[in-house]
């Protein structure tokens, strides 16, 4: 029946700490902290457990310390439990609250030791008051100090008297350092001053005097040009091509040309000069001073300056022309044929015909075919446009004559250039028809048809047909250059058409002779 302890006659007790309920059977905590009956300490508060009670401090233990069991602060070994901070040179020695790191390096007399350790001289005559007896002056040393009879200390600028008694200003002006350098030295009460000639400005800091810079104080406003610092003063210069001017601040223009730099001609500008060359010279690359021939024949025109040959001259050119059968135009650059038929420098015999060609001539005689006869004489010399016909002029009976359909054969004459660059035909030979164009066989009219028999070297010539003025034309044309000296015949036959078939045919026998140069 009872909660806690039954001692007999049915009588119930509570353990320490609990009160027996008025029912005589149950028990309840008593609560020491209310009832004043717990055991705290000042500083502590008591705190009611079931049963029991504890203590508990207000304010905790604070650093370096740690709480018992039994509620009380109690100090935190450092050194032992291994959470100092001192170095190896140092030894850990545990206090109330922390701990110290002690040097283990002892420093004598006369030296503290620092944070880190070191020994560090103890300055007596500062830490300690009145070191020395009066009329001693205290001089500390590396560990200790001395004592010193006080004497008379004169400041800067003076010394002492021959007594020894007191202090008396020194003249630096009078001394045998030149302490103003060359200035005027004016004497004052334990110092002096300088007095700094033109150009130069007293340091109080250094007493010295020191060179004005006019050029970096006065930027532009000295020289016209370039300003230069001496000591004391400055110099002003010029650029190249300026010389100074006689206020020795200006620049006039220097006339460069007066000196003949240039290997011909000068002209001066503002502050150089410019040379330049006559005709046929251009001005040197590298020093912009020599002139040099211009070799006109090397330019990339030079080829078209001559019609042959072109010659370079200093400053200029001349141009010539083959040594036989040329002569040099009135441009004195185009070669002109000459024509020795004209000129009679040829040797053609009486029964010869003189022929000019670009560059030469040539002896011609022609004798007709049987069965032909020459029409008309032939001239002692002949043009381009000249025709030796021979007409057919059959003999009796002659039946084969008859019917040869050749009714005449005839010679004429071309001269031909080396075309440098040939780019489309060239029409060299008309052949002149009476043929009507256009009309129908069955009306009793012709056709005609033009070919090359021989003589096309290269196949460098074509014959086409054409209408001009109503009637048939064939043209015969250079379609490629050739190179000369050459020379060809080419035959050519003009055939006539009728509605029956051919009527004939006509031989033209054109003489080709190609130069040995191109113009």
């Amino acid at each position: 029946r009872c909660d806690h302890v039954c001692v007999g006659n049915d009588i119930c007790t509570c353990m320490e700490g609990y009160k027996l309920k008025p029912d005589g059977q149950r028990c309840e905590d008593i609560n020491e902290c209310l009832l004043g009956s717990s055991n705290c300490r000042g500083g502590e508060r008591c705190i009611n457990n079931e049963g029991s009670f504890r203590c508990m401090r207000e304010v905790s233990c604070g650093t370096g310390y740690e709480l018992t069991e039994n509620n009380d602060c109690k100090d935190i070994d450092e050194c032992e439990t291994g959470i100092h901070n001192c170095g190896e040179q140092f030894e850990c020695q545990n206090s109330q609250g922390s701990f110290r790191c002690v040097p283990k390096t002892k420093c004598g007399e006369g030296f503290i030791q620092d944070a880190l350790g070191s020994c560090i001289d103890i300055n007596e005559c500062v830490t300690q008051t009145s070191p020395c007896h009066r009329g001693q002056i205290c001089l500390n040393t590396v560990g200790s100090y001395i004592c010193q009879r006080n004497s008379v200390n004169c400041g800067r600028g003076y010394h002492l008297n021959e007594d020894g008694t007191r202090c008396v200003d020194i003249d630096e002006c009078k001394g045998p350092e030149q302490v103003c350098a060359g200035h005027a030295c004016i004497n004052q009460l334990g110092s002096y001053r300088c007095e700094c000639e033109m150009g130069y400005n007293f340091n109080s800091i250094t007493r010295l005097c020191e060179d004005i810079n006019e050029c970096r104080h006065y930027p532009g406003r000295l020289c016209a040009h370039k300003c230069e610092n001496t000591l004391g003063s400055y110099k002003c210069s010029c650029t190249t091509g300026f010389n100074l001017a006689k206020d020795g601040k200006n620049c006039d223009d220097l006339n460069e040309c007066e000196s003949n730099p240039c290997s011909q001609e000068c002209a001066n500008v503002y502050g150089s000069y410019q040379c330049y060359c006559r005709r046929g010279y251009q001005l040197s690359d590298i020093d912009g001073m020599t002139c040099e021939d211009i070799d006109e024949c090397a330019l990339p025109t030079g080829g078209h300056i001559c019609s042959y040959r072109c010659h370079n001259t200093p400053g200029s050119f001349h141009c010539s022309c083959p040594v036989n059968g040329y002569t040099l135009a009135v441009n004195g650059r185009s070669c002109q044929d000459v024509d020795e038929c004209v000129t009679n420098k040829h040797t053609c015999i009486e029964n010869e015909s003189c022929f000019n060609i670009q560059g030469g001539y040539r002896c011609l005689s022609f004798d007709c075919p049987n069965n032909y006869r020459r029409i008309g004489q032939t001239a002692p010399r002949l043009e381009r446009s000249d025709t030796i016909r021979c007409i057919k002029s059959c003999q009796p009976n002659n039946m084969a004559c008859v019917l040869d359909p050749t009714h005449s054969v005839s010679h004429t004459f071309i001269s031909l250039p080396t075309f440098r660059e040939f780019t489309r035909p060239e029409e060299i030979v008309f052949l002149r028809t009476t043929v009507p164009a256009y009309r129908s066989y069955h009306l009793g009219n012709y056709d005609v048809k033009f070919n090359i028999l021989e003589g096309n070297m290269d196949n460098a010539f074509d014959i086409i047909k054409r209408v001009e003025n109503g009637v048939y034309v064939g043209v015969v044309r250079q379609v490629k250059s050739l190179i000369g000296p050459r020379e060809t015949v080419l035959k050519l036959s003009m055939r006539n058409l009728t509605t029956q078939g051919e009527s004939g045919q006509n031989i033209i026998n054109v003489h080709v002779f190609v130069s040995e140069f191109w113009f």
